[in-house]
């Protein structure tokens, strides 16, 4: 999905955004309130995403620039998430886009 359609996905449909970058690199900027599960652990913490709306809930994966989150979108996938979207060009994208990042560092 582009920067605009994750967005109006985060809005209308209360998307999780699943930054699937190393601890260090998401605490160095991350897209505001983005869920931080790092590809190396997602397998084992898919469960953790599957809490409330269980697997139909709408989950927007993203890196920095897209390699991880493709990979990541297939593990879901496989898993039984219905509504997966890959960020097109990560978080390199919504920087570009003007759109806001937090820190923790």
């Amino acid at each position: 999905v582009t920067t605009l359609q994750a967005t109006q996905l985060i809005n209308r449909d209360d998307a999780i955004m699943l930054d699937v970058r190393d601890a260090a690199a998401y605490a160095q900027g991350h897209i505001l309130n983005a869920r931080n599960i790092p590809m190396a652990e997602l397998e084992g913490r898919v469960a953790e995403l599957a809490k409330g709306k269980g697997k139909s809930r709408v989950i927007i994966v993203h890196c920095e620039s897209g390699v991880r989150s493709t990979a990541a979108h297939a593990l879901l996938t496989k898993q039984g998430f219905e509504k997966v979207f890959t960020l097109n060009g990560g978080i390199a994208a919504w920087k570009d886009a003007g759109l806001p990042l937090e820190s923790k560092a």
